[in-house]
């Protein structure tokens, strides 16, 4: 709005007075600027000027945006599930064990592979097992020599179960006070095979048994396995220490360049002569789920802010057709177009934040819920709720131009006829 004029200044600039009084003269007769708090004031004025409406067209706004991250959060949290049971899958693992020599024969990877597979910067752990090829495992001492049942004694380093996923169905696992001593852990065929006695005979002697493991889906192979610890095998079996399979997992985008350099990195010498596995099929799978729920995402967004911004712009339409006395009396009273033009997009601001931020909660509290009852995680990207918001709000500032402009263009005399 202006300020009064200040005769006695115009009075000094109309008898050419002095640049100082000219200039406090032009100063006088400037409009006032609107501090961010009289906008605050101008825009909740106009919200409680008919509150019914305003809160219906906030709840409006609400619910399209608690729609929105209600989906986005609830598909989040699917796939945040989906993403936990295929990592069960071992879509990150890859095995490395020795293949043949030029001549045919069985080649070996060397004592420390492992420790140079750890250094790849991508790899997040690696770990191995060892096949004693001369040891048997029997039930007892009676057991013909001929009737191994299919098993295969194993050393084994002590992060075999965190790397392959395994777990215990009774018992412990190897530590560091037991993985020199014979104790082994049983593979969960190898446990009904041998039965559930508290010893194992293998190379001569009774080895204690400590623990079973459940079937391992990401290495069936330890199945089949009685399992003991890599200094036990050396001291008891004459174990050579040469790993024969070798467990990685990688950060999941690096994979395939992780493959790529594995051969090299186990065996510099005879890179030709490892075997890698190829990354998982589910890997592909889970990519794949990424980028559709990526589009999905970008579609409901769109459709949601599209509503909300048409719920603004038709209420600050409205209120534009409602509030012509108004306007055309602030005119009269000094107020610019510009003010004017500020005071319609500062309601739409008002009115986007409170919906997009109540649709914020609304939504997440949605999601929280639903998730809570499938027993999945409560997954809501918080750039979802803050994009959700600063749209809303983006979006309301677009849809209240319109309006705020035609109101700017009221004439006084126009506006207060209309009235």
């Amino acid at each position: 709005m202006s300020r009064p004029n200040a005769p006695g200044l115009i009075d000094a600039r109309r008898r050419g007075t002095s640049p100082g009084d000219r200039k406090r003269a032009r100063e006088a007769l400037r409009p006032a600027r609107l501090r961010t708090s009289d906008l605050i004031r101008l825009g909740g004025y106009g919200l409680r000027l008919r509150p019914l409406r305003a809160v219906l067209s906030a709840l409006g706004i609400a619910i399209g945006i608690a729609a929105m991250i209600a989906v986005v959060g609830i598909s989040a949290s699917s796939h945040a599930d989906l993403d936990r049971e295929l990592a069960k899958l071992g879509t990150n693992m890859l095995t490395v064990s020795p293949g043949k020599t030029m001549f045919g024969e069985q080649a070996t990877l060397p004592d420390e592979s492992v420790a140079m597979i750890k250094r790849i910067g991508p790899v997040q752990s690696a770990t191995a097992t060892g096949v004693v090829g001369t040891a048997h495992a029997y039930r007892n001492d009676r057991i013909p020599a001929a009737q191994t049942g299919g098993l295969s004694v194993v050393a084994a380093k002590l992060d075999l179960l965190d790397t392959v996923g395994a777990e215990l169905s009774r018992g412990v696992w190897l530590n560091e006070a037991t993985d020199r001593y014979p104790t082994v852990v049983l593979g969960a065929t190898a446990a009904e095979r041998l039965g559930t006695g508290p010893t194992v005979y293998i190379g001569g002697r009774s080895w204690v048994v400590v623990g079973v493991l459940q079937k391992v889906a990401l290495a069936s192979e330890l199945d089949t396995s009685v399992i003991t610890g890599w200094p036990a095998a050396t001291t008891y079996l004459a174990f050579d220490g040469h790993p024969t399979t070798v467990y990685t997992r990688s950060v999941e985008s690096q994979v395939e360049a992780v493959r790529a350099v594995l051969g090299a990195t186990a065996d510099p010498s005879a890179p030709s002569e490892v075997d890698v596995s190829r990354p998982s099929e589910v890997l592909s799978l889970r990519r794949a789920t990424n980028a559709t729920f990526t589009s999905m995402l970008l579609g409901l967004g769109s459709v949601a802010l599209l509503v909300g911004g048409i719920g603004v712009a038709n209420t600050m339409v409205i209120s534009v057709l409602e509030r012509r006395s108004e306007i055309g009396l602030r005119r009269s009273l000094g107020a610019t177009k510009g003010q004017i033009r500020t005071q319609f997009v500062a309601e739409s601001l008002l009115l986007s934040l409170i919906g997009g931020a109540a649709g914020a909660l609304m939504g997440y509290l949605v999601t929280g819920s639903y998730a809570l009852t499938q027993g999945w995680p409560t997954v809501v990207p918080p750039w979802v709720l803050a994009g959700g918001v600063g749209a809303t709000v983006a979006i309301g500032a677009i849809a209240g131009l319109y309006p705020a402009i035609r109101a700017s263009r009221l004439a006084p005399t126009e506006a207060l006829a209309a009235a």
